[in-house]
């Protein structure tokens, strides 16, 4: 298929010879003699990339470039002047224009910019796609009064610049909440940087958040932009922000009040604009009253906190969750969509679940997985789920189904020790440290058992 060129410019003997310049290489070449024409073809035509001339009478190109980026941020814009100077083109540039031709125009230099700005609008239309599969992705599912109360104040916290602090217990969609506030925001084409607090060993998370300076440490062989700064003008997502140790916790606090960072190794202050969401599943009040999270950062960090419902006090949702993660794996894998009955529904929807939404979706997709059917029944889910309700039980035993499943005295013992440690991991968060402390183990001795048993937590939840 032919790709579509708009040129846009007042003087007829130009228009002529680009369209005959542009037809005679294989393009589908349309016209407009003002502006105001080449909006109206922009919307009705779609091409695929835009030639725009600077001086035309009434609306000039700066301002139809300007409602072009409105119109279709994706569309590729050269512009097009007799009259090039430093500030015109700085401005195009500034305005989403990605070449500037002076005239007599050159055959050329006009096919260059064709061919590179076709293949600039592919990436253009492939990122805007992607992007758009990733808030399906992220998306909040679910019509709840539960969840309409929290996306109401995720609407009216969004336009502001405030610090939202996001409380929950694991798995119950704080980080779905924190992207919504960033995508109704006005940062939403700026970065959305995400730090699990408690995934990152103590010694390292200062660096993560802050960079480093070469040889600020052993083993700092290069200099480490902080996440903060990869944040600069977005948003950065610290969650389970009550696993910080004092020492950060303090450094935190400075950016929230003075707006500037200080990398490892380095006495200079870099100035950042950024946009802080902070999420915990512990109680932080209780955390201050014990001497483990700092007070004063609390107040920053809470200026408007949302709770995010447990999925036991939003049930009804759970039709339109499984339908959801259905479509979801069914996308990622290229199989087709399995229906559940409304017994299935009805199972999954008394169920107790312990780890909320993540665990929900981890059961839909086992069920996906392991039914050879087109429609997954009540019996699969009682199967997976267990009569009582109580996820990863079994229907008749009561024996945890991966326990009842094992062959031998080696895998029964294997599989009692896997679940074990996932539960131990649930209750304290997935905070390494933490839980090996709590069981008694060297922490790396821990991530041995995890590599060993394949435990994630993006699986396990």
């Amino acid at each position: 298929m032919k790709s579509r060129l708009l040129v846009i410019d007042d003087d007829s003997a130009i228009r002529e010879t680009m369209r005959m310049l542009l037809e005679y290489d294989g393009y589908d070449v349309l016209l407009a003699a003002s502006g105001q024409e080449g909006l109206a073809m922009v919307e009705k035509e779609a091409p695929d990339l835009a030639f725009l001339d600077v001086k035309m009478p009434g609306m000039d190109g700066l301002e139809v470039l300007s409602r072009l980026r409105g119109m279709n941020d994706s569309l590729p814009v050269v512009i097009v002047s007799a009259h090039g100077n430093t500030t015109t083109a700085l401005e195009a540039g500034r305005l989403g224009a990605f070449r500037f031709i002076e005239k007599p125009l050159s055959k050329d230099y006009v096919l260059d910019a064709v061919r590179e700005g076709l293949e600039l609008g592919t990436l253009r239309r492939e990122n805007r796609q992607l992007r758009s599969a990733l808030e399906t992705r992220h998306q909040v599912v679910g019509e709840s009064g539960e969840l309409r109360s929290v996306m109401d104040q995720v609407r009216r916290a969004a336009p502001t610049n405030a610090t939202v602090l996001i409380l929950g217990e694991s798995g119950a969609g704080k980080e779905l909440i924190a992207r919504a506030v960033h995508r109704n925001s006005l940062r939403a084409k700026e970065p959305f940087v995400q730090v699990n607090c408690a995934a990152i060993p103590e010694e390292l998370i200062e660096s993560e958040l802050f960079g480093h300076e070469r040889g600020a440490f052993t083993g700092a062989t290069e200099k480490q932009t902080g996440k903060f700064e990869q944040a600069d003008r977005g948003t950065i997502f610290l969650d389970e922000v009550g696993d910080m140790s004092p020492k950060t916790q303090a450094k935190v606090l400075r950016v929230l009040q003075e707006g500037e960072v200080e990398r490892l190794g380095s006495a200079r202050t870099i100035k950042v604009d950024v946009r802080v969401i902070a999420a915990t599943n512990k109680d932080l009040e209780e955390e201050i009253a014990a001497g483990r999270f700092r007070e004063d950062l609390y107040f920053r960090l809470s200026v408007i906190p949302i709770k995010a419902p447990p999925l036991r006090d939003r049930r009804d949702d759970i039709p339109a969750l499984v339908s959801h993660f259905t479509a979801q794996y069914s996308q990622d894998h290229n199989r087709r969509p399995a229906n559940f009955s409304r017994e299935a529904i009805e199972a999954l929807k008394q169920a107790r679940w312990r780890g909320n939404i993540r665990e929900l979706k981890n059961v839909v997709e086992r069920l996906l997985i392991m039914s050879e059917r087109d429609v997954i029944s009540g019996r699969d889910v009682t199967d997976v789920v267990g009569q009582s309700g109580a996820v990863g039980s079994g229907a008749s035993t009561g024996v945890p189904a991966a326990l009842a499943a094992a062959a031998t005295l080696r895998a029964f013992k294997e599989a009692t020790e896997r679940a074990w440690l996932v539960d131990r991991l649930r209750e304290h968060a997935w905070n390494i440290s933490k839980t090996a402390e709590v069981i008694d183990t060297p922490r790396s001795n821990l991530y041995k058992k995890l590599e060993q048993y394949g435990i994630r937590q993006e699986v396990d939840g």
